[in-house]
This record gives C-alpha cells, sequence and structure tokens, in this order.
C-alpha cells in the first residue's frame, strides 16, 4: 500500500528553512502539518543529494515541537519509556510493528542497503529519539507508533506542545 505524501511547496520549503535554521536536504513532502498549515514533520529522501544515507525519513520540524521533546529527553522519559517496553508484551510488540511500517514507509521513497534494517528513534527494541518517534507518530497518525503516540500525549499533558493548537 502507497502511503501519500503531502508534496512540499516553495512556502514549505522556505518555512523549514527558518524552522531548521539552515537550507533543508532531501525533501521529499510534508509527513504533518500545524493545524495553521505551517510543516511539522518533513519527510527526507534516504539518500540525500550528495550520497549520503540518510535514516530519519520523518523528520521533526517544528520549533515548539522539538523544544518539548528535548526538555522530556533532558528529563530522561526516555528511561521510563524504556522500562515500558520491557515490562508490556503488548507495547513491545507494537513497536516492532512501528519499526516495520517505518521501513516500509522508507522502502517507498528507495532502496538504500546500508540503512535497510535502520529506522529510527531507538527502533525496534529501545527509545533513544523522542524527536524521531513523534516525527513517524504525526506523519502515520495514532495508533501505528505507541512511543511516539505517548510522547505525544506526555507534551500536551505537561503543556509542551500541542498538535491540536498552532504554536507557530
Amino acid at each position: 500500500m502507497a502511503h501519500v505524501i503531502d508534496p512540499a511547496t516553495p512556502t514549505d520549503i522556505e518555512t523549514l528553512r527558518g524552522q531548521l535554521g539552515r537550507v533543508p536536504r532531501g525533501v521529499v513532502g510534508i509527513g504533518a502539518r500545524c493545524v495553521c498549515g505551517r510543516p511539522t514533520v518533513v519527510v527526507t529522501a534516504p539518500r540525500l543529494e550528495d550520497g549520503t544515507p540518510f535514516p530519519t525519513t520523518f523528520y521533526l520540524t517544528c520549533p515548539p515541537a522539538v523544544r518539548g521533546c528535548s526538555t522530556l529527553e533532558a528529563e530522561h522519559v526516555m528511561e521510563e519509556f524504556n522500562t515500558w517496553l520491557r515490562e508490556d508484551e503488548g507495547v513491545a510488540d507494537a513497536y516492532r510493528t512501528a519499526h516495520e511500517d517505518y521501513l516500509a514507509r522508507r522502502r517507498e521513497l528507495g532502496q538504500v542497503p546500508e540503512i535497510e534494517r535502520v529506522s529510527a528513534g531507538g527502533m525496534p527494541t529501545r527509545v533513544k529519539c523522542l524527536h524521531a518517534l513523534l516525527g513517524h507518530a504525526l506523519a502515520a497518525g495514532p495508533g501505528v507508533n505507541p512511543v511516539g503516540d505517548r510522547t505525544l500525549a506526555l507534551l500536551t499533558a505537561r503543556g509542551l506542545w500541542d498538535a491540536q493548537r498552532c504554536s507557530c
């Protein structure tokens, strides 16, 4: 099943440049948008223009969301999530399925043997980067990545970032 990716407009590229503080590389499209329409997640090619393999297909770009994930990481929330994965086999199974989803979505963009089994964020066995996991969850939609979904819920509950409210 092919997944639909929203094409990036010239305005999106300029917004991404502002969000990232640099020219965006390997842009395939927009994986998720703010309620105001600006990019929240950019979909990046698995191989950049210079030939470099790039495993982070779903790259979180919205500065408030990025800051929120950084805050959670600084507070060691990943340790709690790793314990959750170890103790809840249902969550661990869903997380492995999220890993496969990530790989399938990236394969639709191209085959890159160097990163064939590498997804992002520590999947399929650990939580390493909440930014990448939230990016995947926002691009794939609710119910695909349990750690990304839980990150979003925690950001919202703590008032750090809310996908349903513009903070651009």
